[in-house]
Formats: structure tokens, sequence, C-alpha cells
């Protein structure tokens, strides 16, 4: 892995690892204890909008990041085979960068996936874990999604949302994102043999509604984890941080302060 030097100015820079720039953000103190968010597969640093003042006024140091190829981070050409063991490598890279080395996480669809990574490739820095609408294997619900979300993002307001968050590289992002989960084969997204590895306490959520995976899903993810807690939500589909902001918030918050500072 080739780490270069960071460009930093006050709160946010960007950090140079790979051959390309990833763009972070920080709020808080820097000596509260530390909650990284990993956003979701189309999401960027704007997608946490509704957590991030939440999280910071109750005392955590707050670190988001667009992942490579979003929001201002550099163009994503491709997604490889293990992008998310990828993008789980880089996270602890920024992480260590920036001094950390113990923290909590708090991962959204694919961003949950990578905390999953994270949390079972090095179990001794991660405190506790939010799982969101996270995934560790292939589903059939999840293939009628992927089309879903390939027509919807070519229609206002969803396109507009997406050109907010990546600018003109949007329809890039998006074609190449569906591209990749479409054509990979399903034996390769199997992460179960590694739920058992993570040792923290966890908290996994999920819309009984989600659009991309059954209950089921997360039912064996809190169940494969050492030490899990399972919050499924009636009446919510694959975007509980952004269908009910506050009773997220509160949970999270909750599950979040069981922590020894």
């Amino acid at each position: 892995m080739e780490i270069s030097h960071s460009e930093q100015t006050g709160d946010h820079g960007f950090f140079e690892i790979n051959g390309h720039k990833l763009y972070w953000e920080q709020y808080g103190s820097d000596d509260a204890p530390v909650l990284l968010l990993l956003h979701h597969g189309l999401g960027s640093i704007r997608s946490w909008r509704r957590q991030i003042s939440a999280f910071t006024n109750a005392g955590w140091r707050v670190i988001a990041y667009d992942r490579w190829g979003y929001g201002r981070s550099d163009l994503r050409p491709q997604f490889a085979e293990y992008f998310l063991l990828n993008d789980a490598e880089e996270a602890y890279a920024l992480l260590h960068h920036l001094g950390i080395h113990r923290l909590s996480l708090l991962g959204h669809s694919d961003g949950g996936s990578i905390a999953l990574l994270m949390a079972s490739e090095r179990p001794d820095l991660i405190e506790r874990m939010v799982v969101v609408a996270a995934h560790i294997y292939f589903e059939p619900t999840m293939l009628p999604g992927l089309e879903m979300i390939s027509e919807a993002s070519k229609q206002p307001p969803y396109s507009k949302a997406l050109e907010r968050e990546h600018g003109d590289r949007a329809r890039h992002l998006v074609d190449s994102w569906v591209r990749h989960w479409g054509e990979t084969n399903p034996q390769k997204l199997d992460m179960r043999e590694r739920l058992p590895k993570i040792t923290c306490p966890t908290l996994v959520i999920q819309g009984e509604l989600d659009e991309h995976a059954t209950p089921q899903h997360a039912v064996d993810i809190s169940e494969g984890v050492q030490d899990g807690q399972l919050w499924l939500i009636p009446d919510i589909h694959h975007m509980p941080p952004h269908e009910i902001p506050e009773e997220f918030n509160q949970r999270v918050l909750r599950f979040l302060a069981a922590q020894e500072h």
C-alpha cells in the first residue's frame, strides 16, 4: 500500500494513498472518543448530515470521509473485485495518519460491510460498532434492487441528489458500481466466516422493508458476531439514517454511551 502526504486545512483535508486522494473531515474535540462514519454505496460525507451534529453534541469526535470515487475524493475508474476489503485497509491507513488507534464505527450498507471487515481484521482497535443495512452474502432481492437504483438514478430528484454529492462524476459512479455488483460472483460476497472474529459490542440495524435484503440478513449478522444486538425497524426501508434521523440518532447514541470512555 502506497501512502503519500496529506494536504490539510483545519478540520478537513486530503490524504493520498495508493495513487489517489481521499477527502476527510472531522468534528468535535480532539480529546473526545472517536466515531468513524462509513457512508453507503452511492453516498458521501453529505449522507451523514443528519447525524454529525447530533453525535458531536453528544460528546463524540466524529470523522467522516469520502471513499475513493465518491464526493470530493478522486475519481475511481472502476470497482475492483475485492474493493470493500481494499476500502477497509484505506480506512485504517487514514485513521493511522490522523493518529487514531482506538475508535467506534458506524457504517451504512457498503459502509456497514466495510465496518464488519475492519472489525474482523483488527478487533483490538474497535470498541463498539453500529452497522446499518450491511450485506454479508448474496440474496435474490439484491438484483432487482440494483435495477431499481440504476433506473431511479437517471431521474430527478435522485439524479440531482447524486450530482450534489458527486458532481459531474455521478453517472460514472452509479454505472460502475451497479455493474460491479451485477457481475460479481455471489460466492465471493459471503463474509459469514469472518463474523465470529468480531469481538466488540455490535448493534445491527435494518429496516424490515429494506429493498436489498431480508430481515434474516440482519439476524444472521447479529447472531454471527460475538456480542450482537438487533434493531429491526418496522415500516422502514434501506435508509434509516435518512428516514427516521432523530429516532436513529437517539438509538445509536444510547448504544454508544455504554462504552467506557
